[in-house]
C-alpha cells in the first residue's frame, strides 16, 4: 500500500511538471505607447497604434458604394535584418493596393521580347495569312494527311 501511495505522489508530481504552463519570459512583452481608436455609428473608423519596439500602424475606413469597406492606412516596423519597412495602402473596390520601397517592382513595359517569341508571332501571322487566302497549312493537320 505504501508503494502505491508513493507511486501516486510521484505520478502527480511528474504530471504537474509535464502539464504546467511554460514559464513566461517578460522580455517578450512590448509596451503599447499609443492606441487611439474611433468607431462611428455610420461605419467610419480610424485607429492609430504605436508600440515600444517601433511598430506604428494607422488606418481609416468608411463603408463603400458596393457594401464593402474602403480603407487606407500605413504601417512601419524594423525588419529582422535591421532595415526600416514603411508601407502605405488603399483597400477598396479595386482591391488591396500596397506601396512601399521594399516591394518588388515589375519590369517597365515595353520590355525586350525574346527572339523565339518574335519568331512564333511571325509564324502565326504567316499561318493566318495563308488561311485567309484559302491555302491549307502543311504544318498542322491529321497525321494521315498527305
Amino acid at each position: 500500500m505504501k508503494i502505491a501511495v508513493l507511486a501516486l505522489l510521484v505520478a502527480v508530481a511528474c504530471a504537474d511538471r509535464l502539464y504546467a504552463p511554460p514559464a513566461r519570459d517578460d522580455s517578450d512583452e512590448v509596451a503599447i505607447l499609443r492606441d487611439d481608436r474611433v468607431i462611428e455609428d455610420d461605419g467610419r473608423y480610424n485607429f492609430d497604434v504605436e508600440t515600444a519596439n517601433r511598430i506604428v500602424m494607422s488606418e481609416s475606413g468608411s463603408p463603400g458604394d458596393e457594401g464593402g469597406i474602403n480603407s487606407a492606412g500605413s504601417f512601419s516596423y524594423t525588419a529582422p535584418d535591421g532595415s526600416d519597412i514603411h508601407l502605405q495602402y488603399v483597400a477598396d473596390e479595386n482591391g488591396f493596393q500596397p506601396q512601399g520601397d521594399h516591394l518588388p517592382v515589375a519590369p517597365e513595359f515595353p520590355h525586350p521580347i525574346p527572339d523565339f517569341v518574335l519568331d512564333q508571332i511571325a509564324f502565326a501571322a504567316e499561318e493566318d495569312a495563308r488561311s485567309a487566302r484559302g491555302e491549307v497549312s502543311r504544318s498542322y493537320g491529321t497525321p494521315y494527311d498527305d
